[in-house]
């Protein structure tokens, strides 16, 4: 179903009112550290129709029939490599990019017009001239989704070793070297959708949350680590349900937050999570997350299973993997009451690593594979994972109905 959704749509609404209403006295809103004030609550006459905030960006984009994206890097929106995905996509059923805003070292991929920008100190000149980017899409009617990587942030983590996780009073690391910020610290999430807003101004009509979620293996060094529990500190629970109270309640308090920009909300998740009841680790509960969120992208890539689905090799069977987890997650999202589009993320590269006989040399075959196990359960979007974004030729992404 095509729906319109401007850049943030100009339409004014109006609210009609029939009569008096009751409001509150301004300055009796205001809570204090210590509980609400005294509210005097007074009748006023309001007008019979009042304007609603709306925030346009000044560009329109039409939400596609289904949408089949790419990722692309700062580096690559900003760079020669712009022009050959712009190519790809326009001469294909491709329609969408995901753009990073804000990337895995936690760098803005823009320097912001604003001189006293908060951002200015992350801010790289990957995209030269964002402007002129979201211009070329519009003109492309590419629909433009800007991917923000939230709580993997070597940069904060090392100019706010408070926000992040210690080890030996030393900001804590995985084992490539990355840092991460801390999920219970309410400070780490304004300042990530600080940037989805900047990002809605730009003209994104979606914004993709990425990396919600706490480390990797994270319930082995939970209490190793030094770090605030901020107010899930006294919560009657264990760590892992703290874990996902605090995963959980971003992702709402992000919806949140961005509803007045009348943008669609996405969020990356690690496809194995709709296997388990919750990750334990993680902190990544599907369904709840799923709840609260327009779009859910599970990263569904065959090499990064292990036997699941009763699959031996998983990367060298990509139908089958797909088909099985789509199965699985459509029986999970049809339970709930207001079911997020599925939009997986699926493997356009070859996963050498995995070493003789258990990976498989990807081409078109492989991608249109993955693309017609989704169709036939009922998924019509997907995005197309490349890090060094050079994506298949000659691939057909016609969908399965067409």
């Amino acid at each position: 179903m095509k729906k319109m959704i401007g850049g943030l749509i100009a339409a004014i609404g109006l609210l009609a009112f029939s009569g008096p209403i009751v409001q509150a006295d301004e300055e009796a809103l205001h809570v204090g550290k210590h509980g609400l004030k005294k509210m005097e609550i007074q009748s006023r006459e309001l007008p019979v129709s009042i304007v609603r905030f709306a925030f346009d960006s000044g560009y329109t984009f039409t939400y596609p029939d289904a949408v089949r994206g790419i990722y692309v890097t700062g580096h690559s929106a900003g760079g020669e490599r712009f022009q050959r995905l712009l190519n790809l996509v326009n001469k294909t059923d491709l329609n969408s990019m995901v753009i990073d805003i804000k990337d895995d070292h936690g760098y803005l991929t823009y320097i912001p017009d604003e001189e006293d920008s908060p951002f200015m100190d992350i801010a790289q000149p990957f995209i030269n001239d964002p402007t002129a980017m979201m211009k070329t899409l519009e003109d492309n009617d590419i629909y433009p989704i800007g991917r923000i990587v939230v709580f993997k942030d070597s940069v904060l983590a090392k100019e706010r070793p408070d926000l992040s996780f210690q080890e030996n009073d030393k900001v804590w690391v995985n084992g490539r070297k990355e840092a991460f910020v801390n999920p219970f610290m309410k400070e780490v999430w304004d300042y990530n959708i600080d940037i989805a807003i900047e990002a809605a101004k730009m003209g994104f009509q979606e914004i993709q949350f990425d990396y919600v979620r706490f480390p990797e293996g994270f319930e082995t060094r939970d209490t190793i680590l030094k770090y605030d529990y901020g107010k899930y500190k006294d919560l009657e629970m264990d760590n892992v349900q703290k874990r996902v109270e605090a995963v959980t309640d971003f992702v709402e308090y992000a919806r949140e937050r961005l509803e007045p920009y009348n943008i669609q909300v996405s969020v990356d998740i690690f496809g194995y999570t709709a296997t388990l009841p919750e990750a334990p680790g993680i902190g990544q509960n599907f369904s709840r997350i799923s709840k609260h969120v327009d779009v859910i992208s599970s990263m569904i890539y065959p090499s990064h299973w292990t036997s699941y689905f009763g699959i031996a090799k998983p990367d060298t069977e990509p139908y089958k993997l797909i088909a099985e987890y789509a199965k699985l997650e459509n029986a999970i999202l049809d339970d709930l009451e207001n079911r997020p589009v599925s939009r997986p993320w699926i493997q356009d590269f070859t996963a050498s690593w995995l070493g003789d006989g258990n990976y498989i040399l990807y081409g078109p075959k492989e991608v249109e594979a993955q693309i017609r196990a989704l169709n036939e359960n009922g998924i019509d979007e997907f995005l197309l994972w490349n890090a060094g974004n050079s994506y298949t030729e000659n691939v057909d992404y016609t969908p399965l109905n067409n």
